[in-house]
């Protein structure tokens, strides 16, 4: 089945003008890990891919030596428009296209290229990026599912305020209880619309009113946190929060959880 992706390369910047930059190619080399060239195939994979590139059995002695030459000399030139690469499989397995599969894994395997555009931009050792338009619209298309049901969680979460002000003290520096109604669901709102994904994590969380209970404590200073360590006193309840939960929801320790509340109690009437 035939499938295409690009190779592209970081935009060059410099003082020539931008028409010959436009025209420059830029080489996707070999680069050497622990004194051996990079390869983007395994041993196995050698053998059953580049018997016929290598020209030479994989059983014979000079295998290795073919090997090391092949990965050491291959250079990509990546123009303006990229490199297309078909890296599509046969029926029996076997690439479409054996040198396009060869340079695609070895974009891969490469340190100075990334998965995306935006790695790529975000990381200043990147120089190349594969551009692979199957699986750009594949994440597009979960992140319109992402926000589709972020959207149907804020609509339940708007028949339960409760529920809206513990879900934004777990996202947010807000403190709800300072706030009205309306500013606690504009405030939720714009987070949903800016990161669905976090906002349908903590928004259907199971233990969504303990852990909520847990950070304001902390706010009240009931409880201490040093880094993820939730504290009470002298005793640490757990190193993370999911660890403080379970700890708290506990049976046997019902009667701590009782003190914990009566302090958070007496502390919102001072």
């Amino acid at each position: 089945m035939n499938k295409t992706v690009y190779l592209r390369r970081k935009p060059l910047e410099g003082y020539l003008p931008k028409e010959v930059r436009a025209e420059a190619t830029t080489k996707l080399s070999s680069v050497y890990v622990n004194r051996q060239p990079l390869k983007g195939f395994n041993p196995e994979e050698e053998k059953k891919f580049m018997q016929e590139i290598l020209d030479v059995s994989p059983e014979h002695v000079e295998w290795p030596k073919h090997s090391k030459k092949f990965w050491a000399e291959l250079t990509i030139p990546v123009g303006f428009t990229g490199v297309q690469l078909e890296i599509g499989m046969n029926e029996d397995g076997t690439p479409i296209s054996i040198m396009d599969y060869i340079k695609y894994r070895f974009a891969l395997a490469h340190p100075y290229v990334a998965l995306t555009k935006g790695e790529m931009e975000k990381d200043a050792t990147k120089r190349f990026y594969i551009q692979d338009l199957t699986r750009e619209d594949k994440d597009k298309n979960n992140e319109i599912q992402f926000r589709k049901d972020a959207d149907k969680e804020f609509i339940k979460l708007s028949s339960n305020p409760k529920n809206m002000a513990r879900v934004l003290r777990l996202l947010t520096s807000s403190n709800p209880a300072r706030m009205t109604s309306d500013q606690i669901e504009n405030a939720l709102y714009e987070f949903k619309s800016k990161n669905p994904k976090k906002f349908l994590r903590v928004a259907t969380d199971k233990n969504l009113e303990m852990k909520a209970e847990i950070d304001e404590m902390v706010s009240a200073g009931v409880l201490r946190k040093i880094g993820n360590q939730v504290i009470f006193i002298d005793e640490v309840l757990g190193d993370t929060m999911e660890d403080t939960v379970v700890h708290l929801k506990d049976k046997k320790n019902s009667g701590k959880l009782t003190i914990l509340r009566s302090k958070l109690k007496e502390l919102a009437l001072k």
